[in-house]
């Protein structure tokens, strides 16, 4: 057989010529469509990529939000119980504060109206046993109640011990005052008189006497001198009296 080399040729120049122009018109712009999609859907799969990047991290900003919103609502949550919790402490605080303050104020006007029934009871009792006993020994034996009174500290005077009588004549001596005589009522100058020559018997010396009213004695007389004191009076009868008194308002 025989080979026709110039059709050969010819074929073969005018597939290399289809080939040419099919890779010039035909594949180029596949091959760049293919490059232009394979780019466009690389660059979408990368916004794609960069867009669940995004939404990941605004995720991660949104839960570190409220997170922080929750620390910040518990902060305030239980700050405003803290305030709360010290709010009513301190209402309870004043409420019994107020409450101490109303019990002590009740209680001193408790103890201030005792005091001054007590003293009104003393005051009573004292008056009340005086004129008794004025009455008494008035119609008895004729004699004022101070001037038994008188009487009987005289009693007292004489009846010291060696000691109390030493004592008192060391204390005289070394005394520079005038020795006070106290009574709950006015000495009369007989009365005083007869002290003055008492105490001048007594310690066989002129003593000087200052006399003084005392109410306080509840009804008797004093006698001091440089710390020592010899007295009689009726205070201790009106103190157990009073103690009686007293006991009966308790028990009631």
């Amino acid at each position: 057989m025989l080979i026709d080399w110039f059709t050969v040729g010819a074929q073969v120049i005018n597939f290399l010529v289809l080939v040419w122009l099919l890779k010039r018109f035909l594949y180029r712009p596949i091959l760049d469509a293919i490059d232009a999609r394979e780019q466009r859907i690389a660059a979408e799969l990368a916004d794609a990529d960069a867009k669940r990047a995004e939404a990941r991290q605004e995720r991660k900003i949104f839960y570190q939000k409220n997170q922080a919103f929750d620390a910040q609502r518990a902060a305030l949550l239980a700050q405003a119980t803290d305030a709360a919790k010290s709010e009513r402490q301190r209402l309870l605080d004043e409420a019994r504060q107020a409450a101490d303050a109303l019990r002590a104020k009740r209680q001193e006007a408790l103890r201030q109206e005792a005091d001054q029934l007590k003293q009104a009871l003393r005051q009573r009792t004292q008056q009340e046993v005086f004129a008794i006993a004025r009455k008494t020994l008035t119609d008895l034996a004729g004699v004022s109640l101070e001037e038994r009174l008188v009487a009987v500290f005289i009693e007292r005077l004489g009846a010291m011990d060696g000691e109390a009588h030493a004592l008192f004549a060391e204390a005289l001596k070394t005394n520079s005052d005038l020795v006070r005589v106290r009574s709950a009522f006015d000495l009369p100058d007989d009365q005083r008189a007869v002290i003055q020559a008492a105490l001048n018997s007594a310690f066989e010396t002129e003593v000087p006497v200052r006399f003084e009213t005392a109410p306080d004695l509840a009804g008797g007389v004093e006698l001091s001198v440089n710390g020592q004191k010899i007295a009689w009076s009726i205070k201790e009868y009106l103190g157990s009296l009073e103690q009686g008194v007293a006991e009966l308002l308790c028990g009631s």
